[in-house]
């Protein structure tokens, strides 16, 4: 597969990506190379990445343990204390494998750490390839509350191996499937219809839409790196379905991100009809299909209630007003949109029926 060029850096595919990826370490002369793993990746992902790595200079493994909960700043005081304690320098470099989880941490740590070092990320989860890894967006949640602490930097490469997602449980993969839907509904209609029937596609179709999944972020990014604009449509789904996910973080069943954002995704398409952006028919169609991918939740009245106070503390907002990333005809968004809360509290009851 042909490379894709981001902002400052490049996207490489399978084994080409390991080529780039040696090449690019040897000619940076790092000082030190640090793994950044979760206990899952270090199991199962690490030893196919290590014997992969021709480098000359000494590797250090840094293991955390995995979930959304370790996505905090004291995780990331650990990491610059353990980066201190062996020897971290300005010419040193952080290798993130992992999922969304270790992506969006280990790029904050690294970009952070003595002001900066460089960090490469190889994602090895299906939510990770399409959306975490890609964009430059690296952070932490505060409490329950999803990513509040941040900043917008590019990895030096990021190598996308599909063999990783072998090793990916079914509601992982799902979790994915999330973002790529979205993409399609935000952008390409063409490419929404490919998932209408998922038993006809193979693993080679999967290859060839997490290619496209990637172009299509990477084309809005290009446009607006730092999401003033048209990088606001990626957040479609995600200003309810963040509320969701922080809600549900410290209950016995948390939703993993993609589980949230499938429903936000629903709630937001029955906003769109409601302000008579899509018809009814596009909306029942987007719902039918995401309730075909992803179980149904039910929700409390206190669920809902604590979910819409949640929604207050959405990054997109400006001067205390909620916006929604919302979409006019499926493959087309429009910004900057606003609702009353007995729409939003509508729509629960709508995706319930």
């Amino acid at each position: 597969m042909q490379s894709i060029k981001a902002n400052d850096y490049s996207i490489y595919f399978n084994q080409e990506a390991y080529e780039m990826l040696n090449s690019w370490i040897s000619n940076y002369n790092y000082s030190k190379l640090f793994i950044l793993v979760d206990e899952t990746t270090n199991e199962f992902c690490l030893p196919k990445l290590l014997p992969l790595l021709e480098v000359d200079i000494p590797i250090e493994i840094i293991e955390i343990e995995a979930g959304e909960e370790m996505k905090n700043i004291s995780t990331c005081v650990e990491i610059w204390s353990i980066l201190a304690d062996l020897g971290a320098d300005r010419k040193s470099a952080i290798l993130n494998l992992g999922g969304g989880v270790i992506t969006d941490l280990g790029g904050f740590v690294a970009s952070t750490f003595k002001r900066g070092i460089d960090f490469i990320n190889i994602p090895t989860t299906l939510l990770g390839m399409v959306d975490a890894a890609i964009g430059g967006k690296n952070g932490v949640d505060l409490g329950t509350l999803k990513n509040q602490i941040g900043v917008i930097n590019a990895p030096k490469l990021v190598v996308i191996d599909t063999d990783y997602l072998e090793t990916l449980p079914q509601n992982q993969l799902k979790s994915g499937l999330a973002e790529m839907l979205k993409h399609g509904l935000i952008y390409d209609k063409k490419y929404w219809n490919q998932f209408k029937d998922l038993k006809e596609l193979n693993f080679d179709d999967l290859d060839q839409l997490i290619y496209r999944s990637i172009e299509i972020k990477n084309e809005i990014v290009l446009q607006d790196p730092t999401e003033n604009g048209i990088r606001k449509a990626l957040n479609f789904g995600h200003t309810l379905g963040h509320a969701i996910e922080s809600h549900f973080i410290e209950t016995k069943k948390p939703l993993l991100h993609g589980e949230a954002i499938a429903i936000g995704m629903i709630l937001e398409s029955y906003i769109s009809k409601e302000k008579k952006l899509i018809t009814e028919v596009e909306y029942i169609e987007i719902k039918s299909t995401l309730l075909a991918i992803f179980e149904k939740q039910f929700f409390t009245q206190n669920d809902i209630d604590s979910i819409v106070n949640l929604l207050i503390h959405d990054k997109k907002n400006e001067y205390g007003k909620v916006q929604f990333a919302l979409i006019e005809n499926i493959g087309t968004i429009i910004l900057n949109q606003y609702t009353d809360n007995e729409v939003i509290i509508n729509g629960f009851a709508d995706y319930e029926t």
